[in-house]
């Protein structure tokens, strides 16, 4: 009997446990003590005692939260079926912050009561990222950190546990992997249906998530019942950004996507409105989150500038949070840039270099993001190939966005779409793994040495002056602090290099080498400053990082 006991308790602090991983803290409306965290979400929950005459999704409720240093903060609040409403509160102030309710249904309405903000005691968490207030190519957390982007897609993440309220095993291997090898950014879309290009027919159903048979709507994709929302769905996608939230991973969410096969309801219906603004009234409140309004938003004759320009105005009119907003689209954000935060960029061309290194020069005051340079790294089941499936190509087609001063993203052609190989890295698979472990390096070299102070340069058109320094290099890609730090991306075509620099006050420049495949460094001592010295990597006929150090 004891022994019974003992299993039933430790049952239930195991779901209690598991519920806790998953969920931001939830506190009944009148709860005398609530409290969380800085930066982390924080549940309200309130419960009406009769079904509302109205559409329950189009009840208007929220809160006026007033900072202990008396700043106001209007957040808007969602419904959680059942009856429930819940406004979803994070902080970027510790202390004691009040609040009032507000909403069209009286016993919703000026309802009190206050949240007690403590220290962040996650380390992985760092507050919304946002643009550099001194350096506005560049991001930075909340509380001051340096973020270097470095993106992972994974369009369908929100399927893969859906349906296991008790925990999410394939989810967190997932991420585990993707943590684990220095990417801190998924872009993912809130609902995916299926792709239109060619796939393997003997993808394991294990790892194949292509139309599932639910939907945002109730009902399902081929027969949604759009005036209502699935709300089960949301719940789950709640956990979903929570646990990235946990482990300080950015959710780039692309709210619309409009090659999947998603069976959306027309633009700007009442239909559609409701399903965007509760988006954003439902994950405003995770700090981790950046708005993307529509995957490759112009490319497929749904929508137009007019339209994303009302959704963007949407956001920011609800989002009290005012986190980051772009659009997976170039052609809009070249066009519009003034109502982003970051560009987009998509770009497969050969010379991928020049051709951002362009963007990163035109758009002097934003920071930019390649979201698709054409590389898809190949798995063991054929999926979308784009141009370049090779490994260490799409490593460097990564290493050259970053040379010109933007950011990337990685794609796995089994885990970026509707495969879904959630465990790749485990020894019971006999297929040639991905290389996540390249991007571990990158992350590591842009953390030893900031990003945030790097610039690249635009050399001139010949080499054949050696007057001035605007070259930096006869060859090879530069970025400099302009303090006399030098990183060179060199191709491995390179059999050396001769850089053009200012003369150091002590004559002096400390050599090292990166490999980006293996990330290791060689010092290769100092030496003697001179015009035009030349240098040869340590590795022949391969990629490497040259990194000068004037004393």
């Amino acid at each position: 009997m004891k022994g019974n006991i003992l299993k039933l308790i430790i049952l239930v602090l195991a779901i209690v446990f598991i519920t806790k991983s998953y969920s931001q803290p939830k506190f009944p409306a009148g709860s005398k003590t609530i409290s969380t965290e800085l930066y982390a979400p924080v549940d309200l929950v309130f419960k009406l005692k009769t079904k509302p005459v109205e559409n329950p999704f189009d009840v208007s409720f929220g809160a006026v939260f007033t900072s202990p240093e008396k700043k106001t903060l209007t957040v808007p609040g969602f419904y959680n079926d059942n009856q429930e409403y819940v406004i979803r509160f994070s902080a970027n102030k510790i202390g004691e912050w009040s609040y009032q309710t507000f909403s069209s249904i009286p016993q919703l309405s000026g309802l009190k009561g206050s949240v007690s903000v403590t220290p962040n005691s996650n380390s992985e968490v760092h507050g919304a990222v946002t643009i550099h207030p001194d350096s506005p190519r560049k991001f930075v957390y909340e509380d001051g950190k340096p973020y270097f982007a470095l993106a992972f897609e994974l369009d369908w993440l929100f399927a893969l546990d859906y349906g296991n309220s008790a925990d999410m095993p394939k989810t967190r291997q997932i991420i585990s992997d993707v943590k684990a090898n220095g990417f801190n950014q998924v872009v993912m879309n809130v609902y995916a249906y299926d792709v239109n290009w060619k796939v393997s027919t003997d993808v394991p159903q294990e790892y194949s998530y292509k139309k599932p048979t639910y939907s945002v709507f109730k009902g399902d994709n081929q027969n949604p019942d759009f005036s209502t929302l699935n709300v089960d769905f949301f719940k789950h996608f709640d956990r979903v950004i929570n646990h990235l939230h946990e482990k300080g991973i950015v959710a780039h969410v692309m709210i619309y996507v409009w090659n999947k096969n998603v069976n959306w309801p027309p633009m700007y219906s009442a239909e559609d409105n409701r399903f965007f603004d509760y988006v954003i009234k439902r994950y405003q409140g995770y700090s981790n989150i950046i708005w993307d309004v529509s995957k490759e938003a112009l490319d497929y004759g749904r929508c137009d500038i007019p339209y994303i320009n009302e959704r963007i105005e949407r956001i920011r009119k609800m989002d009290a949070y005012n986190r980051l907003i772009t659009v997976h689209d170039y052609e809009y954000c070249s066009r519009e840039a003034d109502r982003v935060d970051f560009i987009s960029i998509q770009n497969w061309r050969s010379d991928l270099y020049s051709l951002t290194l362009e963007a990163y020069l035109k758009h002097a005051d934003k920071p930019v993001m390649n979201i698709e340079h054409g590389g898809y790294e190949e798995g063991p089941y054929l999926s979308f190939e784009g141009n370049y499936v090779n490994a260490e190509t799409c490593l460097i087609r990564n290493y050259e966005c970053v040379f010109a001063g933007v950011y990337s993203t990685y794609y796995w052609q089994n885990t970026s779409w509707n495969i879904v190989v959630y465990d790749p890295l485990d020894p019971k698979h006999s297929f040639k793994k991905p290389r996540f472990d390249y991007y571990k390096h990158l992350q590591e070299l842009f953390t030893r040495y900031d990003f945030n102070t790097l610039s690249p340069a635009k050399p001139k058109l010949t080499t054949n002056s050696r007057i001035g320094n605007d070259n930096l290099a006869s060859s090879s890609y530069p970025l400099t602090d302009g303090k006399g730090l030098y990183l060179y991306l060199v191709p491995a075509a390179n059999h050396h290099i001769n850089v053009v620099l200012p003369e150091p006050a002590g004559g002096q420049m400390e050599v090292t080498w990166f490999n980006p495949f293996t990330g290791e460094y060689k010092d290769a001592g100092t030496s003697k400053y001179s015009m035009w010295a030349a240098y040869q990597s340590p590795w022949k006929n391969t990629y490497s990082v040259l990194i000068l150090k004037l004393k």
